[in-house]
C-alpha cells in the first residue's frame, strides 16, 4: 500500500461534486470537489509507480485544468482506466 500527494496548476471552478468508480482489481474510485488549487492524494495497492501516476495525472491536467481536491483509492488500475474515470468524474460535477 503506497500514498502520496501531487499538485497541478489549475484554476477552471468545478460545478460540484462527485464520486465514480469502485475499489476492485483493475479499478479505482474518484472522488472530487471544488477547491482553489489542485491536490491529488493517491491511494494504491500498487506499490513503485509514483512516476506513472505523475505522468497520467499530468496529462490529464493539462488537458483539464481544473481547481479540484481530488482523492484517489486505487486497487492496481491501468493509466487508461485512471484518465478514464477522471473524465467521468468531471462530467458528473457538471450534472
Amino acid at each position: 500500500m503506497e500514498r502520496f500527494e501531487l499538485r497541478f496548476s489549475g484554476n477552471a471552478p468545478l460545478a460540484g461534486r462527485a464520486h465514480v468508480g469502485v475499489v476492485a482489481s483493475g479499478d479505482l474510485e474518484v472522488l472530487i470537489e471544488p477547491a482553489n488549487e489542485t491536490v491529488v492524494s493517491v491511494r494504491t495497492s500498487v506499490d513503485g509507480f509514483e512516476k506513472v501516476w505523475r505522468a497520467t495525472l499530468e496529462r490529464f491536467f493539462a488537458r483539464h485544468p481544473v481547481a479540484a481536491r481530488i482523492e484517489i483509492n486505487d486497487s492496481g488500475a491501468t493509466p487508461g482506466v485512471v484518465s478514464l474515470r477522471l473524465a467521468q468524474a468531471l462530467e458528473r460535477t457538471k450534472a
